[in-house]
């Protein structure tokens, strides 16, 4: 049940993202969605696919195993359902920013993560470019967190529903109002505020690593308010895969395998 809701949130969002990139685009691209979305969106279902097949539960499955026994912090303080369900979000959302820094200053964590880096344009698609050994990883960090928070279920799958959605609207090729865009980034990333972290500019590449909330980019230091170059001038991807064959599955595959020129640390 909680798949089916996350995949209908999931199709609902993305053709929402991808309506209002053709609508209001706030980049040209140069190389078109028919070279790049095929590859980025099968690497997508690959990658769904892996989960599937190897891991026989689902995140929400396993927190409610882990409530059912009573591990993690949550179950000893007594709180209320409703606060239970406020801080594993938050708690949540740190643990995402913190593994994002992580994959991007461990070199070997960077080589798979540079995969999502290396998109040489940036809209909904590349919010589910990602290697299918990071995907496993990650997914190895959040069964810890659920262990160690006791997250409930609702939670989890809730958090699940809101990181996808947040990672589409926040890759979207997307021109939103300069006021509305100022007033939002305060209470969620929004994405001219991403869209910096996916710029050539080591600097730029190393800040604003939230998904959902500015909030921790703020409070830890890694918050850039604008790329240099501005939006339209701007440069997308890292500079040792531009070129467009290096969008194909089979280079996505394997990227991380190959040597790269220059490290993003």
């Amino acid at each position: 049940m909680d798949t089916a809701i996350r995949l209908s949130v999931f199709a609902f969002v993305f053709i929402c993202v991808a309506t209002a990139e053709a609508l209001w685009p706030r980049r040209k691209q140069s190389l078109g969605k028919q070279k790049r979305w095929p590859h980025n969106i099968g690497i997508a279902v690959l990658n769904a696919l892996a989960v599937r097949f190897f891991l026989p539960f689902s995140l929400a499955a396993f927190a409610l195993f882990v409530n059912q026994n009573q591990w993690g912090v949550l179950p000893w303080l007594h709180m209320p359902f409703w606060a239970d369900i406020c801080l594993s979000l938050i708690l949540f959302d740190l643990i995402i920013y913190g593994q994002h820094i992580l994959f991007h200053k461990a070199p070997a964590l960077w080589r798979l993560h540079r995969v999502h880096h290396a998109d040489t344009e940036i809209d909904v698609t590349t919010a589910i470019r990602f290697h299918p050994i990071e995907i496993f990883i990650s997914m190895g960090i959040k069964f810890a967190a659920v262990i160690v928070i006791g997250a409930p279920p609702e939670a989890v799958l809730l958090f699940e529903i809101i990181l996808n959605a947040c990672a589409m609207f926040n890759h979207g090729n997307l021109r939103l109002p300069q006021k509305i865009d100022n007033i939002l980034r305060r209470i969620l990333v929004t994405p001219d505020m991403h869209r910096v972290h996916h710029s050539a500019i080591m600097e730029e590449t190393n800040s604003n690593y939230g998904f959902n909330i500015p909030l921790w980019d703020r409070l830890f230091g890694t918050y850039c308010a604008q790329p240099s170059l501005g939006h339209e001038g701007m440069r997308i991807g890292l500079d040792d895969f531009r070129d467009p064959v290096e969008a194909n599955l089979d280079k996505l595959l394997t990227q991380p395998f190959r040597q790269s020129i220059k490290s993003h640390m």
